[in-house]
């Protein structure tokens, strides 16, 4: 799962993102309401912790802006703005849930397991394209009664692959759902994740490939 925290106080946003990596959430973190619109009307992310006071645009501008594009990613507001009026306008806008500062560890990551939860429940449990299963939840990829679990990384990859199977997903698509627009990765490490997806699709024996699109990208096309 990866997460978008929006916090301009740097003491704080450095200690969410350490809190949420060690429970196994890939984060990025941004300081403004202005950035935060542009990567909350993204797909790249699975929810937000959005704090109110942000230069910019405040957190209510924010979320405002996002629900007014009709998304319905989750939204976590984490502020000090407290008050039940203030909580109303959050909740009133579209907000999923509403968090005070200062707040405990282990309210924060379960508010955010809940706000989650609620998402996957409006999505399938596995993605299929003419026969070829993906499971979310226990990451096994599958054709016919061949299965085969894929690591993390894997799995994202495939899923971004299956979700627009007749559309190229480029090496930079990739790099900034999986691993974040401020990584150092490189596109040889996309190439050799492609070529184990590769061997994964042989090894089930799937009537697919992964085509290479030279200079473009990659997506599912069916053996002929």
């Amino acid at each position: 799962m990866r997460l978008l925290v929006v916090e301009d106080n740097i003491d704080l946003s450095k200690a969410l993102k350490t809190i949420l990596e060690r429970s196994n959430y890939t984060v990025d973190v941004i300081d403004n309401g202005i950035d935060a619109v542009n990567y909350g009307l993204t797909d790249n992310y699975d929810g937000i912790i959005l704090d109110v006071m942000l230069p910019g645009k405040n957190g209510f501008q924010v979320l405002k802006e996002i629900r007014d594009e009709e998304r319905k990613i989750p939204i976590l507001m984490l502020t000090a703005k407290s008050s039940v009026d203030d909580k109303v306008e959050g909740l009133d806008l579209g907000a999923d849930d509403y968090l005070a500062k200062p707040f405990d560890v282990s309210e924060l990551l379960a508010r955010v397991r809940a706000m989650l939860r609620r998402k996957e429940i409006f999505q399938k449990n596995q993605l299929s394209y003419l026969g070829l299963l993906l499971d979310h939840k226990t990451f096994e990829l599958s054709y016919d009664h061949l299965v085969l679990r894929l690591g993390k990384k894997e799995y994202q990859m495939m899923e971004m692959l299956m979700e627009y199977p007749t559309e190229v997903v480029t090496s930079v698509q990739f790099i900034e759902h999986i691993w974040g627009w401020n990584t150092d990765i490189e596109n040889n490490v996309i190439w050799v994740y492609i070529s184990n997806l590769r061997q994964h699709l042989k090894t089930i024996k799937a009537p697919f490939d992964i085509m290479t699109i030279r200079g473009v990208g990659y997506l599912l096309k069916e053996k002929k």
